[in-house]
């Protein structure tokens, strides 16, 4: 009996023993792998990246260019992203992320062990990583200093990151950092951009449903687009929302009317890029100077001088006047080019530039990269330079036959010839430039010296090469639209030469002004001289061969070009306030056709344009600078008369005029003056 009772009582202390056992093991488990633990954190903390620069933090940051009236055209980015201030936006935003993303995002210290559980036999059970678990602030440590690999070491690094980060930042500055961050579909980084994107607005004015539908998005961007697929997105939006109402944001009332909204969803479709030639020359100027990395990431904000009417009168005034020129001559559509460049006189602000019909089949700029022969377009020039050699608009040169040896030619000599072939005696400087007489102009660039004229030219804005023979009478030269229109500025602008500009100044994301432009001008001609040139060139719209551009309605001057095989047809025009030009012709050089002559090519564009341009714009006067004096002519002969049908006022220096004249008026233009169908100065 007692040797039973014995091993009864050892049998009943076995269970002692092993759970002493089982505790042991226990402890020494725990104790393990706490030690393992806090090894495997201390080696993590080794390898991970430092947080220091989240105090700092400059994510990329699209650079943005804005028109004359601060109106964003056109973005740089990397990735699209405006960062904003989380005091600046509603509570109900951040509200609707932290409720969707992660509810317990105050309550955690960076990971949320309640959520890692949950994750963990999700995806033992699915036998992959299928969840993540991951809080607001692992999903910040995540893309700012991780890969996006599915791993558990990946997730142990992300948790340690997160546990760092809320304890090295406060809740605010986490959301901060996440909002600005996270990706939100369709190449918007932040919330933001995303507003912009898909509801056209700041999110500082999002309401509760399109907050609802964006705190969805970061799960699966893609898959809950509402561009992709509303339905899913709704349902998505409709999660957030029951979330917000658990989490006490919101009450059952405020969700159904937030479900029951019909959300106005902004385009996807590619923005309509209004001055894609202008904006071009923007970005590469920046690049230039500043680097890809400030361009692309630094958040510049570019103001620049374009004005959006203007432009877009620019772009259709080109398209329409193309598509006459392809009616006429049956062109395969789409063939012929043009370019358009408008400057401020005054100040050389570039309101509106086409450098092309479609910049995304050719991002060549006609405008300012092209260089083309302008013609007759270049005469105004060797006029101007003619007046400062003391000639007057009345100074007569004979019209007639002349020839220069030249062994290119056939019989060894070069006989300029006029568009109608005909020669018509003594000309007036007046007439010969109102109607383009080539003759003429050889003649006076003749007299007054090629390498003159070249230097006039170079002081006047044309930066291009110029031949030193007399074919640059007959515009030989090739130049740019945008040189021409320049030197045409010098005429309007009284004789000042201004630097065109399209930037008005730049400013980085902290709102220090990297530069500013100021206007930057240089008396280059005497202003008596230049109102000469503008005063004779008003009648070349008036009664010359820009008559095409009378309906302009007010106090306009320009010349017509084109050039001897019609491969190129031009005008560049002005009023006081706007220089504009205007180039038509073939990339792959080749005739226009035999009509289409620069008043029929391109004067009509110039028209178009500047109707539109000048709409609303009080009618201005070109000014009369002092020392300009007013005598009554003969248009044909150009001397003095008292009383003659169809005598027109002209424009001489003061101290210039021809003998036995009287001088009628100074110091302003007659107040009318009359015109023969000839010839006149209006």
């Amino acid at each position: 009996m007692a040797g039973n009772h014995a091993q009864k009582k050892h049998k009943a202390g076995n269970p002692s023993g092993i759970a002493t056992l089982l505790i042991a093991l226990t402890l020494t488990v725990v104790a393990l792998l706490v030690i393992g633990s806090t090894l495997l954190y201390y080696i993590l903390l080794k390898e991970l990246p430092s947080i220091a620069t989240l105090k700092d933090y400059r994510p990329s940051i699209a650079t943005r260019v804005y028109s004359d009236n601060d109106e964003l055209i056109d973005e740089f980015f990397l990735e699209d992203r405006k960062v904003v201030r989380i005091q600046d936006l509603p509570p109900m935003v951040v509200q609707a992320f932290v409720a969707a993303e992660d509810a317990r995002f105050y309550q955690h210290r960076g990971f949320d062990l309640q959520s890692i559980s949950r994750a963990f036999f999700k995806n033992i059970e699915a036998g992959r990583v299928v969840q993540g678990g991951s809080t607001i602030t692992q999903q910040v440590a995540k893309s700012l200093f991780l890969t996006p690999e599915r791993s558990y070491i990946r997730k142990i690094k992300e948790a340690v990151l997160a546990f760092k980060i809320d304890r090295y930042l406060t809740k605010d500055e986490i959301l901060h950092l996440y909002l600005n961050h996270i990706y939100l579909g369709h190449g918007t980084y932040g919330v933001e951009a995303a507003a912009e994107a898909y509801f056209g607005k700041s999110a500082r004015n999002l309401t509760l449903p399109e907050a609802a539908m964006l705190a969805g998005l970061p799960k699966a961007p893609s898959n809950y687009s509402p561009y992709n697929n509303l339905e899913r997105a709704k349902q998505r939006q409709a999660y957030t929302l029951d979330r917000m109402v658990e989490s006490g944001y919101i009450t059952e009332e405020q969700k159904n009317a937030a479900l029951a909204v019909k959300l106005n969803l902004r385009s996807v479709r590619p923005k309509d890029k209004i001055a894609p030639y202008f904006v071009e020359n923007i970005r590469r100027y920046v690049q230039e100077k500043y680097g890809s990395d400030v361009l692309y990431k630094e958040g510049l904000e570019i103001y620049t001088t374009l004005n959006i009417p203007m432009q877009t009168a620019a772009r259709d005034a080109v398209e329409r006047g193309l598509q006459e020129m392809e009616k006429r001559e049956k062109y395969t559509v789409g063939t012929v080019q043009g370019a358009l460049y408008c400057m401020e006189a005054r100040t050389g602000a570039i309101k509106a530039m086409v450098g092309g019909r479609d910049f995304k089949k050719s991002e060549f700029n006609r405008a300012t990269q092209s260089r083309r022969q302008p013609g007759s377009s270049f005469k105004p020039i060797i006029y101007t330079a003619a007046f400062d050699k003391e000639m007057t608009p009345s100074t007569r040169i004979d019209d007639s036959p002349l020839q220069f040896p030249d062994p290119s030619k056939p019989d060894g000599y070069w006989r300029p010839r006029n568009f109608d072939g005909k020669f018509n005696g003594p000309t007036t400087l007046r007439s010969a430039l109102v109607h383009s007489r080539n003759v003429v102009t050889v003649k006076i660039l003749q007299s007054i010296g090629v390498d003159y004229a070249v230097s006039y030219a170079a002081n006047m804005g044309i930066a291009s090469p110029l031949p030193r023979n007399l074919s640059l009478a007959l515009g030989s030269a090739n130049v740019t639209l945008e040189e021409m229109v320049r030197a045409f500025g010098v005429l309007a602008n009284q004789g000042k030469r201004v630097t065109p500009f399209m930037i008005r100044r730049i400013v980085d994301r902290t709102g220090q002004v990297f530069e500013e432009t100021q206007v930057r001008e240089e008396q280059v001609i005497d202003p008596r001289i230049a109102f000469l040139s503008t005063y004779v060139m008003q009648g070349v719209i008036q009664s010359g061969t820009g008559t095409r551009v009378k309906g302009i309605g007010r106090p306009a001057a320009g010349k017509t070009g084109t050039t001897n095989d019609m491969r190129d047809a031009w005008f560049i025009g002005y009023t006081p306030s706007l220089v504009t030009g205007v180039w038509v012709g073939f990339d792959q050089e080749r005739a226009l056709g035999r009509q289409e002559v620069g008043g029929r090519a391109a004067a009509p564009i110039w028209l178009y344009y500047m109707e539109k341009a000048v709409q609303g714009v009080p009618i201005e006067p070109f000014p009369v600078p002092r020392g300009i004096v007013f005598v009554k002519v003969d248009p044909h002969s150009g001397q003095p008369v008292r009383y003659s049908e169809g005598a027109l006022y002209e424009a001489f220096l003061e101290g210039a005029t021809p003998e036995g004249s009287s001088v009628v008026d100074s110091g302003q233009v007659p107040k009318k003056l009359p015109e023969d169908d000839e010839d006149a100065s209006f």
